[in-house]
């Protein structure tokens, strides 16, 4: 993520209860995360996938994101704010410590098990200069899927090979999504868009980053989902294909195609020549999988 807002490889890994699950490090889950406080009638089977941009791979990129198994389930992600690096900050400081404050805060009693309250406190919680969009999902006892969303992370449910929900960003302006950031001017728990959605035993959860869906089509989506059934294994399949896509100069990407509908494009004179803005968007790739099934 390019903008800023400002005032002035995978290894099969079974999840322990309430741990952060590869915040900065490819990996991946295929166990059905654990409940241990009750037992809910359906829980998340989880795989994750994380492809630092090529640029940035030595740091294990600026996106972060965690798993918990605490009730039904929660799965969050996070995308560091790269503008940052140009006032000499890590962007990737911010967003791995809101990761490390919310997994720290599934439990709270003031929590209440409410995605919005757990971005205020991690929120409120983190010290480190930066900033970062995010996404929350939390799934109830009751078979709720209730999310919270500031920025432009997305999160999509599929059922019998159709998306019965999407996530839309949240932009100041193109490329620029809403975002938590370190300074007293920015976006707040208030400004998430939160959601709850019935899931039913079969549904798949598809969570990520914009280098996500910025790169892949959800009929993408939709087609790899179906062609491979263990979570892993898909995680790893779509974290690849949006890798592959963002760095084709001649695709034409999500990203592309809606910066043309912003008006961006190519000069007068190559559109003459038939020519038009095509590409990717390299970018840090965060691909969470869930399957819910049941306990």
């Amino acid at each position: 993520m390019s903008c800023q807002f400002l005032s002035s490889s995978g290894t099969a890994i079974k999840l322990p209860r309430k741990k952060v699950m590869s915040m900065n490090v490819i990996g991946c889950s295929t166990s059905p995360i654990p409940n241990p406080v009750l037992r809910p009638e359906l829980s998340i089977r989880v795989g994750t996938r994380l492809i630092p941009h090529p640029k940035k791979a030595d740091k294990g990129g600026e996106d972060a994101f965690f798993v918990s198994g605490y009730n039904g389930g929660v799965m969050a992600v996070a995308d560091g704010v790269s503008g940052w690096a140009e006032k000499d900050v890590d962007p990737a400081q911010f967003s791995r410590e809101l990761m490390r404050r919310a997994s720290s805060l599934v439990d709270d009693e003031e929590v209440n098990y409410d995605p919005r309250i757990l971005v205020r406190k991690a929120h409120a919680a983190t010290s480190s200069t930066g900033s970062a969009t995010v996404i929350v999902s939390m799934l109830d006892n009751n078979g709720i899927l209730k999310i919270a969303n500031v920025g432009d992370c997305g999160l999509r449910v599929i059922r019998k090979g159709q998306i019965i929900f999407s996530t839309f960003p949240q932009e100041h302006y193109f490329d620029c999504p809403y975002q938590l950031s370190s300074e007293t001017v920015s976006q707040t728990y208030l400004d998430a868009t939160v959601t709850s959605i019935d899931i039913v035993k079969g549904d798949i959860i598809v969570m990520g980053s914009d280098g996500l869906f910025d790169n892949v089509f959800d009929h993408e989506i939709v087609s790899t989902i179906k062609e491979h059934k263990d979570v892993a294994e898909t995680a790893k399949v779509l974290a690849d294909l949006a890798y592959k896509h963002s760095v084709d100069f001649y695709f034409d990407s999500p990203f592309s195609i809606e910066a043309r509908n912003r008006g961006l494009d190519v000069p007068w004179w190559k559109k003459a020549l038939g020519q038009k803005l095509t590409g990717g968007k390299m970018d840090d790739i965060t691909v969470i999988i869930g399957e819910v099934v049941s306990n």
